[in-house]
């Protein structure tokens, strides 16, 4: 088995989505799953896809490439916006046969999201998902298997990802960020599940099987709730309208800031990243203005290539080739690379 595994280097938003489209893209004779690890309905990863946008909540993006698309143990799951978001994706000819949700994902019910919706502590996307978690550790959640409507979808993780140990390569696609992981984040500001290359391996993959961590960042930063993010700039307002930072699940505009050097390696080192995407390269170079945090100072540089060698020169990719295994890229659709 090997596993190659996307995560969200700070508070999610930071077109993860796009980066695992893009690995598919090498078809379903190089990935045999793509599985979607933690989160749930509270996630939107946007594609675009043969020219078409689609938001996906909670179906992997190897759907895409008939890829086997499994929603894994460490999800929650609504069943009715499930079924929904299936609905959408036949609509527009994607074929959704190899759509499959682990047997032990836990299950968002009517009561988690009246729950849900009532709280206003932390800024949740009123999804259910806290509750629902909740659940699932006081051992009296539901799950998947439980639930008939999802029997053709069901499958047993274990049987599905090591009946052909000799080939079984898998993309885990992560949701949200590390800055809002359980554990890792700025608790209570966070989610209520597993951001890290960890929460993947909790979905029934061997910790030797990961081949390669992929980051994936922005050249800013982006948060979504209650605690104080964004500071008092007019900069950040035009980030936001240039980027387009709205929440692609709740529309929500997202506070900016500028990117925090210290906060990014300490997400690089615990992920063990060894590959890494920053993107939104596009919306610094309209706005001209390229500033980041390091050490407790903000550093302005006089351009786009000053900036990107800051960044690569005080991480952990400043060594040896690990420069050449950081891309920057400025295209909403795709990967382009501006340095690779």
């Amino acid at each position: 088995m090997i596993a190659d595994i996307v995560v969200g280097l700070q508070h999610g938003d930071e077109a993860k989505g796009k980066i695992t489209h893009q690995l598919c893209r090498q078809g379903k004779d190089f990935y045999t799953h793509v599985l979607r690890f933690n989160g749930g309905g509270n996630a939107g990863h946007t594609i675009y896809h043969e020219g078409k946008k689609f938001v996906t909540h909670y179906i992997p993006a190897g759907v895409f490439y008939g890829i086997k698309s499994v929603i894994g143990n460490g999800c929650a799951l609504n069943v009715g916006h499930f079924l929904k978001e299936v609905q959408e994706l036949e609509a527009s000819g994607i074929d959704t046969s190899l759509i499959k949700i682990a047997e032990n994902c836990h299950i968002i019910t009517e009561d988690h999201l009246s729950e849900d919706a009532g709280d206003e502590k932390i800024g949740t996307t009123k999804r259910g998902n806290g509750p629902a978690y909740r659940d699932k550790y006081d051992r009296t959640g539901l799950r998947a298997k439980d639930v008939p409507e999802l029997n053709p979808y069901v499958v047993d993780l274990f049987e599905e990802f090591h009946s052909d140990p000799h080939y079984t390569n898998i993309l885990c696609e992560g949701a949200q960020g590390f800055e809002l992981d359980i554990d890792w984040g700025d608790y209570p500001y966070v989610t209520s599940s597993h951001c890290t290359v960890a929460g993947a391996l909790l979905n029934g993959i061997p910790a030797r099987a990961v081949r390669r961590v992929w980051g994936v960042g922005k050249v800013y930063d982006t948060y979504v709730g209650k605690k104080s993010f964004e500071p008092d700039e007019k900069v950040f307002t035009e980030i936001r309208d240039i980027g387009e930072e709205y929440g692609a699940t709740t529309g929500r505009p997202r506070q900016c800031n500028w990117l925090d050097l210290n906060a990014l390696n300490r997400s690089l080192k615990i992920n063990g990243v060894n590959w890494m995407v920053l993107n939104k390269v596009d919306v610094l170079d309209k706005l001209g203005t390229w500033k980041l945090y390091h050490n407790g100072l903000l550093r302005q540089f006089y351009c786009q290539q000053d900036f990107e060698n800051y960044i690569i020169d005080n991480s952990p990719f400043g060594q040896g080739d690990g420069r050449y295994r950081v891309m920057f890229s400025g295209d909403k659709h795709g990967l382009d690379l501006v340095r690779v």
